[in-house]
């Protein structure tokens, strides 16, 4: 079982690199800018695994195991990834991001809130979701294509550069990395299963913690290799475009490829989906101030992420201390952070004001 765990967990990480370095030279090929390619083709390259994972569980009918990665990933990606690679550096944060980018992830979470407020996100619904991805992607390439083809820029150099028969190799890289997810994806999925039943926990939590990081490995290692070099709008778009895809793509294809759907557990609609929400409500006004992620901003979404986690581990234990954890984060916690977070955003309108 351990075996087939980190075999599956080594094949994610290997296909989606080989599919991400192929899809990105194809990408660059046709002339888009690095925040076009952060936001689609890095962002579904390193979201990948999310797919395979999700649509081998639906598939497979473990139906939480595949709503439980989605949440769990795009919890993980805004709350650790971003505070990660903000806490490395100070993440200075483009216009298009905040103006478009963040408003489309808010919108597309609190669409999926919605569509799975009656217990399920049914085959239609899917569908729909597909569609707008579709829609998204279309209009960031045409968009991206229109911001980087002038003339002399990196965009336009990297296309003509990318219109050699190099394409054929970064085409084949592509295959490669899809067939590493797909095999990896099935041993990955199968460990995590007998690993829920041997723990005692639900496939829910497993797919919330476990397999919701071991998949968004590859944000991690995108983002903050990202950062450290210097490439701030790939490591913030890949987060952003990670998550849209997360909803749209691996929830709305899972939900299309099962018969019932994906149902959606009453637990992670009282607690994971208003979490889900929140993180990525909470990046507007965060960026807002100053177009840039500080270090104890990032400090703090860290911490987020490990409350969260103490709190998924303490309700599935049934441990006496949840009570008072839960008390404690309602009472003082979160209020703090709305105060702070408040006062921070005023700040900022007077400093632009004055």
């Amino acid at each position: 079982m351990i075996l087939g765990f980190l075999g599956g967990l080594l094949l994610l990480i290997v296909g989606a690199e080989v599919l991400v370095r192929g899809a990105s030279r194809l990408a660059a090929s046709f002339g888009v800018t690095p925040l076009v390619i952060g936001l689609t083709v890095v962002a579904f390259g390193t979201s990948a695994p999310e797919m395979a994972v999700s649509v081998q569980a639906a598939r497979a009918g473990q139906a939480d195991l595949a709503f439980g990665n989605v949440a769990g990933s795009n919890i993980f990606n805004v709350l650790l990834i971003l505070g990660l690679s903000a806490a490395v550096a100070p993440l200075v944060v483009a216009r298009q991001v905040i103006r478009q980018e963040v408003p489309v992830m808010i919108g597309v979470s609190l669409l999926a809130a919605y569509l799975a407020l009656d217990g399920t996100v049914g085959r239609t619904e899917g569908l729909l979701l597909v569609a707008l991805l579709a829609a998204y992607t279309a209009f960031q390439v045409v968009q991206g294509r229109r911001a980087g083809n002038g003339a002399g820029s990196p965009a336009a150099a990297s296309a003509e550069a990318g219109a050699r028969p190099g394409r054929l190799l970064a085409g084949a890289g592509v295959i490669a990395g899809l067939a590493l997810l797909v095999l990896g994806s099935r041993l990955f999925v199968g460990a995590a299963t007998d690993l829920a039943r041997l723990l005692g926990l639900s496939e829910l939590v497993i797919g919330l913690t476990i397999v919701a990081a071991g998949t968004s490995l590859p944000e991690v290692a995108t983002s903050v290799l990202a950062t450290i070099k210097g490439e701030r709008d790939i490591a913030v778009g890949n987060v952003v475009g990670s998550n849209i895809f997360n909803l749209l793509g691996v929830l709305g294809l899972s939900s299309a490829v099962s018969r019932a759907g994906v149902p959606v557990a009453p637990g992670a609609l009282a607690f994971d989906v208003p979490v889900m929400v929140a993180a990525a409500v909470a990046c507007l006004p965060i960026f807002f101030t100053g177009h840039r992620i500080a270090r104890w901003e990032g400090l703090l979404f860290l911490a987020y992420y490990g409350a969260y986690v103490g709190y998924l581990v303490l309700a599935a234990t049934r441990h006496d201390a949840l009570h008072d954890f839960t008390w404690i984060m309602v009472a003082y916690v979160l209020p703090l952070t709305v105060v702070t977070i408040g006062v921070t955003v005023l700040r900022a309108l007077r400093e632009r004001r004055a």
